[in-house]
């Protein structure tokens, strides 16, 4: 069964920086890309940022230059540097497996919350 586990979301005040953790299992971690996503209140889920099984990155607009994405085949394990937070970053911020074409794989995880505000 494949599952996508998040941690390191937390309040935070604006300018501050957060880690957050994907620990995945039930797939072939080294031969998938992963992606963040993130949805607020009211809004629909967004992808902030991927990394393919190359290690190649892609980033949303809106969190270039403040946001790294990594990963660990090691530890079958992704990571969101979030640097610079901003108050409209806040949102539940979800891992998951990505095809080449962008498709999901598997079923979203609980997610972590994700709080800027002073």
């Amino acid at each position: 069964q494949v599952q996508f586990v998040e941690s390191g979301g937390g309040l935070v005040q604006p300018g501050g920086s957060l880690r957050l953790s994907c620990a995945t299992s039930g797939i072939i971690f080294r031969i998938y890309g992963m992606g963040w996503y993130r949805q607020a209140p009211g809004k629909q889920r967004e992808l902030v940022a991927s990394i393919t099984s190359s290690g190649d990155t892609n980033y949303a607009d809106s969190v270039k230059g403040r946001f790294t994405i990594s990963k660990d085949n090691a530890k079958s394990t992704v990571y969101l540097q979030m640097n610079s937070l901003k108050p409209e970053d806040t949102a539940v911020y979800y891992c998951i497996a990505r095809q080449r074409d962008g498709a999901v794989v598997g079923l979203w995880g609980q997610g972590t919350q994700v709080t800027v505000s002073s």
